[in-house]
């Protein structure tokens, strides 16, 4: 597994994620979800992961327990080499191995199916323990969404899995303040996701999620402490890279529109980091465009019918 030629950082990962995102999302809802991810992802792709997308059995387990932001695990996948990139034209379509929530057996580099929310983090931890068991440096790592951990089987599997002392498991919550009806805070009360973790057994940190050096620095130091299981709460913006749709809960249903996709395209472009020139000895070494993320926007998102439930 490697970058491509057009991603020469995890943050030009990011971004290509991200455009991937955007024009999947012609199809069908959840891009929010996806575009929140990204960086976590890219970050796990761009070198955290040990041999992800192989079938060496010493390889670290990934497991998207969000599963409505698959998107943005297929693109992390064709821009790393994993699955043939012209399968994300094709995300959605009737016959397409790419559906709305991660299959196994389709496509690589994809372990376990998952999209029913709650469960991912005990498959994690079964990976973790067999991994142990059978004598394997391997790791397992799960994504979670912070409004999924309002479900009960999240805390079951947290309480199992710090019993077992499994310090080669790390959950990773995109923490994007959003979940399908409300403000995860609104719903569960604003209860905070690190103590609560800790209060299970758990070593847990909080890092800005969308920072790619606080991303690396943060999961090189994992397992935060031997014999207990690894929390890290990933504060994230729903929707982050496309002002028209940060932190904006419609943007959890609502698809791309064709007039909408070069506006949103040419905004994520410019996160990209321009080929390298060369050295200006009077400058000090080549320059590169600096983009300061945009900020976070407070609102629903496009007036119209909503519906869904606890997805973040």
């Amino acid at each position: 597994m490697s970058l491509r030629p057009e991603t020469r950082t995890s943050r030009d990962l990011a971004a290509r994620v991200r455009a991937d995102v955007v024009r999947m999302h012609r199809r069908g809802s959840n891009v929010g979800s996806a575009m929140s991810a990204a960086d976590v992802l890219a970050v796990l792709y761009a070198g955290a992961l040990r041999l992800p997308g192989t079938t060496d059995p010493s390889r670290d387990r990934l497991v998207l327990s969000k599963g409505h932001a698959a998107a943005a695990l297929y693109a992390a996948l064709a821009r790393t080499g994993v699955i043939d990139p012209a399968l994300l034209d094709d995300f959605l379509a009737d016959g397409s191995p790419l559906t709305g929530h991660p299959p196994h057996g389709t496509v690589p580099g994809i372990d376990v199916a998952t999209g029913s929310l709650g469960q991912g983090l005990a498959i994690a931890a079964g990976m973790a323990w067999a991994a142990r068991t059978d004598g394997r440096g391997a790791r397992a790592f799960v994504v979670l969404g912070d409004g999924e951990c309002q479900e009960g089987s999240v805390w079951e599997a947290a309480a199992l899995a710090s019993r077992l002392r499994l310090d080669n498991l790390v959950a990773i919550v995109d923490a994007n303040g959003l979940q399908g009806y409300d403000r995860v805070a609104d719903v569960d009360g604003g209860l905070a996701l690190a103590p609560r973790f800790e209060a299970f057994g758990w070593a847990a940190r909080e890092t800005d999620g969308h920072d790619h050096d606080a991303l690396r620095a943060v999961l090189e130091q994992v397992p935060f402490a031997p014999g207990r299981p690894s929390a890290i709460i990933a504060r994230t913006v729903k929707g982050r890279g496309v002002r028209d749709m940060e932190d904006r809960l419609g943007w959890h249903y609502f698809n791309v529109s064709e007039a909408d996709l070069p506006r949103f395209i040419a905004e994520i472009d410019g996160w990209v980091t321009p080929p390298a020139r060369p050295s200006d000895p009077s400058s000090g070494g080549p320059r590169r465009r600096q983009r300061r993320g945009p900020r976070a926007r407070a609102g629903r998102g496009p007036t119209g019918p909503l519906c869904g439930g606890g997805e973040p």
